[in-house]
């Protein structure tokens, strides 16, 4: 797990280097540079931030997007936290000294390992400030940029209409819809899977590839 936090300068003596790499989307780092301007800072998650990202994730409205079960601990966040494998990537976004975001992408392994899996919730009492997007910017700069991801995949309700024009936003296409496949509230609601592949395979994955005759 990484220890250092993200930070939207670079050090004077170093010229910040060009943008591009795989993920050339013209917005990257914006929504960063004016979060940590308003005094929200991005940065890795640790393990002592268990009881942080427990609180966090037994909010009503933070656990109504996800598929966690309620009364999480903080001793199983703990687990969580320091048995996450350190190809991972786990940030939170803090507003003195409270978390009130939290990302992460979980890679595969073997054949997929060019594949990671996508989590991303914000405070209840912080929505649409700017926090996922910056969350977001920030992983998917990461994945694409640093860690040689080609594709990354997430799963969503199909009627949270926030997070999904957010994932559009970046670039996130719906590849399709599971009926029923999640349980909300006592009712069962639907899920979208979406994915974000880098543009060279944009085009190139349209059909799969086939072995010869």
């Amino acid at each position: 797990m990484a220890d250092q936090e993200f930070n939207n300068h670079q050090d004077e003596m170093m010229a910040a280097p060009e943008r591009g790499g795989l993920w050339p989307w013209s917005g990257a780092g914006d929504a960063v540079a004016r979060l940590q301007h308003s005094g929200i800072v991005l940065r890795a998650a640790e393990p002592r931030d268990a009881e942080g990202l427990a609180a966090l994730a037994n909010l009503p409205l933070f656990r109504a997007g996800t598929m966690r079960q309620p009364f999480q601990s903080e001793e199983a966040t703990r687990r969580w936290l320091s048995d996450s494998a350190s190809a991972n990537v786990d940030l939170i976004a803090e507003a003195a000294g409270m978390i009130v975001g939290s990302a992460g992408l979980r890679c595969f392994s073997g054949r997929r390992q060019h594949v990671a899996l996508l989590g991303l919730g914000v405070h209840d009492a912080y929505q649409r400030r700017g926090i996922g997007q910056a969350l977001l910017e920030a992983v998917l700069d990461s994945g694409f940029n640093w860690m040689q991801l080609l594709r990354i995949e997430l799963q969503v309700f199909a009627d949270n209409a926030g997070a999904i024009a957010l994932y559009e936003k970046m670039g996130f296409v719906t590849e399709g819809r599971h009926r029923a496949a999640g349980f909300r509230n006592g009712l069962h609601v639907d899920i979208l899977s979406m994915a974000l592949l880098v543009p060279a395979l944009q085009t190139t994955s349209k059909s799969p590839n086939r072995p010869a005759a």
